[in-house]
């Protein structure tokens, strides 16, 4: 090899990435605590981000069908158009915490002080309907004779526990304070940061193609630029989807709930809502918390609730979903059922909303390549068997 002064250079730099990756194996810890400080620096940023990102959606909506402001048009008279969408954007945000913190909250909150009592009134009818349905069973009555439970020892318990714990919570106040006050000023940050995005984003849009264009080649930006287009189509589809689907099965049950005179209507049907937002398994979480509040009330009802949830599950499942949300993510069944059960092991609930789009963007992608190379090699894709997938 020549020795020459570019192949020198690349040599030095050869040398010095193999010492950084040495070091860095060697002290690892230390890499992950510097991570760590530094994602602990940016993370009101990120947050900010994620939330620009989520607010964008009803603010490009409203921007668009209320101002008929697409972003193209330069008129003087549209310049308040995007002020105006973010303002009536956050005043529904805070609307639905409004909602949710003086509707849900209080009767939620009644109906826990009262399940208690609930449980302890429905236990003897519970089982005097078991022992009447088994009373020629004698291995099963003798097993609800050793489940009757003292309900005056457990209250009790419960109250000693909280008596017994009173001294630790005077303990940790100081630091419950402090970190309560810091997560405030970490999402006033990001709130702040997340305005500056949505009322400026064409401007740092164009800024970032300039820092692209200006160190990567332009085949590589393009590719890039044309992975985030896909990106930002899938998940604002998905969101939107979704939160209009939920939206409309909560409705659903709240009617059908009021219609059949089923206790706890708007809790369960705000519930199922707000459960629905998490695929494939959401809704069946609120049906499962339902169920049990009315089987402490009637557990007729609760029947009753059950098979109503099920037929509105069909419904939704084969019109509504569909229709609403549709093909949005271009995602197979099956990869929809893997995306959110992987998603789910690794971040909880938000890994089950991320999941589902990042792998769709992954799986069109990977399809789109298949297909070139399957159109290189001169392989004909009608004479393949099974769906165009």
């Amino acid at each position: 090899m020549d020795l020459n002064k570019e192949n020198m250079r690349k040599i030095r730099e050869l040398i010095v990435f193999t010492i950084v990756i040495l070091i860095g194996l060697w002290k690892y810890t230390l890499i992950v605590d510097f991570l760590g400080f530094i994602l602990n620096i940016i993370f009101p940023f990120l947050l900010g981000g994620a939330i620009a990102f989520i607010l964008n959606v009803p603010m490009s909506f409203l921007e668009s069908k209320i101002f008929g402001n697409d972003g193209k048009d330069g008129r003087p008279g549209l310049k308040y158009a995007r002020p105006c969408s973010l303002t009536l954007t956050i005043l529904c945000v805070i609307g639905v915490i409004v909602l949710v913190m003086f509707v849900v909250i209080p009767q939620l909150g009644s109906t826990f002080m009262g399940l208690g009592k609930t449980i302890q009134d429905f236990t003897p009818v519970a089982m005097a309907w078991v022992e009447e349905i088994f009373h020629n069973n004698q291995e099963i009555m003798a097993l609800l004779e050793d489940l009757n439970m003292d309900w005056d020892k457990i209250l009790d318990g419960v109250a000693a526990f909280f008596k017994n714990g009173a001294g630790s919570v005077l303990d940790t106040t100081m630091s419950a304070a402090k970190s309560i006050i810091s997560s405030v000023t970490t999402f006033f940050i990001a709130f702040v940061f997340s305005c500056y995005i949505l009322l400026q984003k064409e401007k740092l849009r164009v800024q970032v193609q300039k820092i692209f264009y200006a160190y990567l080649p332009g085949k590589i930006v393009e590719k890039i630029l044309d992975i985030c287009s896909l990106t930002y189509r899938t998940f604002s589809s998905f969101l939107a989807g979704q939160c209009v689907e939920a939206l409309i099965l909560g409705m659903m049950f709240l009617v059908a709930m009021w219609i059949l005179r089923l206790p706890y209507a708007l809790l369960v049907g705000v519930l199922i809502a707000f459960t629905a937002l998490i695929p494939i398994f959401g809704a069946f979480i609120g049906c499962v918390v339902g169920a049990f509040l009315i089987l402490m009330v009637d557990p007729v009802k609760a029947l009753t609730f059950v098979a109503m949830f099920l037929v509105l599950q069909q419904v939704e499942g084969n019109l509504i979903y569909p229709k609403v949300v549709g093909n949005s993510v271009g995602l197979p069944s099956i990869w929809v059922l893997a995306a959110v059960s992987i998603g789910g092991s690794l971040m909880g609930v938000v890994g089950m909303l991320v999941f589902i789009p990042l792998v769709s963007v992954v799986y069109i992608l990977f399809r789109g390549d298949v297909y070139k190379r399957l159109e290189k090699k001169g392989i004909a894709l009608e004479n393949m068997s099974g769906e165009d997938q």
